[in-house]
């Protein structure tokens, strides 16, 4: 019996090492592709506090020191997600005009040719904290500028319309945002849509693709952004062969994603 014991040890033992090593290689790649960026000129960035005597404004400052700064780091883990180096054929982005604003709704990207504007509702920053949670309202303000973040530095579709009259642009721009923001821990564990389709963007699509990416190929998302320079005109399934292959289709794999996270039970043949 105690040889039993100490054979289970051992095999326990190991067990745990090779889940430490495994998690040592993941961080010690990740900080390999950070300091590939750490020198990126991610833009001009310009805060501006809107609402200084709101309550949101005294919150988020609180918990946001150096804005300047701390949109920088966020911008450059934004196109660590996007691109495999900054070689690559990124969008360009000379200014981002990043503002705090006494408005309802929760945060918005405008602008284009090189000039970004953002606003963060010091509403939404005060709803977030409801519960005087530093925490959590820093996890979300995190979360919500990664989303917008990536509006600034993501790739867009050619040959489809825009975001405003094709469905197929729209589930691609949400869903490539948050995908960023779920592959960099901007969500709680029980953040994740059920059911639905890839079509409805935003976290439905962007676990999709996170999906993809951690069961595929650990250069999906990357390789979904590029799509749009090489597919055109763009189109879901178009995309997912450029960067999985000829023998995928998105809907077979929006199946077969379902079925792996328990939102679909296929029946079984008695």
């Amino acid at each position: 019996m105690k040889a039993q014991l100490l054979l289970a040890g051992m095999v326990l033992g190991m067990a745990g090492l090779v889940v430490c090593f495994g998690q040592q290689q993941a961080a010690a790649a990740e900080e390999i592709t950070m300091n590939v960026w750490k020198d990126y000129p991610v833009g001009y960035i310009v805060f501006e506090d809107q609402a200084p005597e709101s309550k949101g404004s005294e919150i988020y400052h609180h918990i946001v020191t150096h804005p300047e700064d701390y949109i920088a780091a966020q911008a450059r883990t934004v196109l660590a997600k996007l691109y495999a180096s900054p070689s690559d054929s990124i969008v360009p982005v000379d200014t981002i005009h990043y503002s705090l604003q006494d408005i309802e709704g929760i945060s918005a990207k405008d602008g284009g040719n090189g000039v970004v504007s953002i606003f963060y509702s010091t509403r939404h920053i005060e709803k977030s904290f409801a519960a005087n949670d530093t925490a959590k309202l820093f996890f979300e303000t995190r979360g919500v500028l990664l989303h917008e973040l990536t509006h600034a530095y993501q790739l867009e579709p050619q040959g489809i319309g825009n975001y405003g009259n094709s469905r197929v642009f729209w589930a691609f721009i949400e869903g490539m945002a948050d995908a960023v923001r779920v592959a960099n821990g901007g969500f709680t564990p029980d953040a994740r849509p059920k059911g639905g389709n890839y079509m409805d963007g935003y976290r439905t699509a962007g676990y999709f693709f996170v999906w993809l990416r951690d069961n595929k190929d650990k250069e999906f998302l990357r390789k979904f952004n590029r799509s749009t320079l090489e597919v055109v005109p763009w189109s879901f399934d178009g995309a997912i062969k450029y960067a999985l292959g000829e023998q995928y289709n998105i809907d077979e794999l929006w199946h077969e994603s379902q079925v792996a996270v328990g939102d679909i039970q296929e029946k079984k043949n008695s």
